[in-house]
């Protein structure tokens, strides 16, 4: 598990998780959910070979895995640099960098992933995050999209985003020393039947 960018205290208020816990358990949970939040890691290798991360590359040429386990993480997302861009940005079709279209984080190319890839030692970059929002403002009906020549692969885990959106959700298996990717696509389930007395 790795910490995304709704894994904020901004994010939790503005979205309603820390509404929810306040009136479901206590102030006391809420905040403790926000420090926890601060500990949970921004990106993984698996193999040393795969970046695993929520958002994606970053607007600096060069960053290293150095640079990354360097970053302070046990503390509020900034604005800009490389925690900021690890869980807000997104790719894009064409080459370089662009402003993301979100307002934080950027948009990064093909180019940029292959570099970071290159430069790394690694195979492919493995992007979790809740929708695609700048090569199609849809959710993928697959619940994943490979892009970038192969070397950058989103994954949405959330079946039917919303109870609206009719995709599905995936996975992705790696297996050993083989770090070709298989993606297991699924169906959302039907919500319990919940009494509110």
């Amino acid at each position: 598990m790795s910490r995304g960018n709704h894994e904020s205290d901004v994010m939790n208020k503005m979205y309603g998780f820390e509404g929810e816990v306040k009136s479901k358990y206590t102030t006391q949970m809420a905040e403790f959910f926000t420090e926890i939040f601060d500990y949970l890691p921004l990106c993984h290798l698996i193999n040393q070979k795969i970046f695993v991360c929520h958002g994606g590359l970053f607007k600096e040429d060069n960053v290293t895995m150095d640079d990354i386990r360097n970053t302070d993480r046990v503390r509020q997302p900034p604005e800009e640099g490389i925690m900021c861009e690890l869980l807000w940005s997104d790719p894009q079709y064409s080459n370089g960098v662009s402003a993301s279209k979100r307002g934080v984080g950027c948009q990064f190319g093909p180019d940029i992933t292959r570099q970071f890839c290159e430069a790394n030692n690694l195979e492919y970059v493995v992007r979790h995050a809740f929708f695609f929002p700048t090569l199609s403002h849809e959710v993928k009906p697959e619940g994943y999209e490979v892009h970038h020549e192969g070397k950058c692969i989103t994954v949405f885990s959330a079946p039917n985003y919303c109870d609206t959106m009719g995709n599905k959700g995936a996975f992705i298996t790696i297996k050993g020393d083989d770090l070709t990717p298989r993606f297991t696509s699924f169906t959302a389930v039907e919500h319990p039947s919940v009494s509110i007395s």
